[in-house]
């Protein structure tokens, strides 16, 4: 039981590192845009404050996403988020393939609900595992304990920052970004951005320490922005020592209600009180 349940654990951190898009990234460094590329590289940022400020405005919208972390795991989320007061909302999450999802399958976990709240994420995992951890379906992640979880990655900060706006803010410190052309995403006219971003250069602070955290030196950035200056998609690669991280996200309904309600006490678990039961965070075996 207590060899079962630290590699239980050591799952979740990883599916908490997957739900970010960040995760021991690394790639080569590129050497920016080429002299004539400069001038359309300073229309496209002015274009992407615009995008950014109406993101921001917005305050929330639905998600569809798709994340593949080499061989290792790959997932799907579905579901509505909002960032007014910090990360607000509820997103079903299905685990697709990978080794570790192969993991997952094996403790009766597929597909779970994530309830994003002010101070803490809260995670449904089956009745299978209920079984095999008191009785008990939700684990409650405090964002403040996750830091110690992740072995220097502060999955707590970056399961905050998975609004659409964090894309935006990225290509904005991007030394080649241009606009690529017109494109129709779900229907809608957009226009096409893409650059590469190298982290040392990214004026956030918070958002570079939690790439840096994450091993990420480089990563390339693609969005799509429909004539409300609005994020319609966005694609992120980077590199893992497992391959390739590669997510897609489709967002929509910009402004619309978004709520998550607190799981039953008497139905939720502490992952820092499981942790501690099962002998603290040392140990994955």
């Amino acid at each position: 039981m207590k060899c079962t349940t630290r590699r239980r654990l050591a799952l979740l951190v990883t599916v908490a590192a997957a739900l970010t898009g960040t995760a021991s990234c690394t790639s080569a460094r590129s050497s920016g845009p080429p002299e004539g590329d400069r001038e359309g590289t300073s229309a496209s940022l002015t274009a992407l404050r615009s995008v950014e400020r109406s993101t921001d405005r917005a305050e929330s919208a639905r998600v569809r996403s798709t994340t593949v972390m080499g061989t290792e795991l790959s997932l799907e989320a579905d579901g509505a988020l909002g960032w007014r007061h910090g990360l607000t909302g509820t997103l079903t999450i299905t685990y697709t393939g990978g080794t570790t999802a192969e993991a997952m399958r094996g403790l009766g976990i597929t597909s779970m609900e994530a309830r994003y709240l002010s101070d803490a994420y809260y995670a449904r995992m089956g009745d299978q595992f209920a079984a095999k951890a008191g009785g008990k379906h939700w684990l409650k992640y405090a964002y403040d304990d996750l830091e110690a979880l992740g072995g220097g990655v502060n999955f707590g900060d970056q399961l905050l920052n998975t609004t659409p706006n964090q894309s935006v803010k990225l290509l904005l410190d991007s030394a080649d970004v241009r606009a690529i052309g017109e494109d129709t995403v779900d229907g809608r006219p957009t226009t096409h951005y893409s650059g590469t971003v190298e982290v040392g250069d990214v004026s956030d602070a918070e958002l570079r320490k939690q790439l840096e955290q994450a091993g990420v030196t480089t990563e390339t950035v693609d969005i799509w922005v429909d004539g409300q200056d609005l994020l319609v998609k966005k694609v992120e690669k980077a590199r893992m020592a497992t391959g390739e991280l590669t997510q897609t996200a489709y967002y929509s309904d910009y402004g619309l209600k978004v709520s998550a309600k607190e799981p039953p006490a008497d139905d939720t678990e502490d992952f820092r009180d499981l942790l501690e039961r099962q002998g603290g965070a040392g140990g994955t075996s």
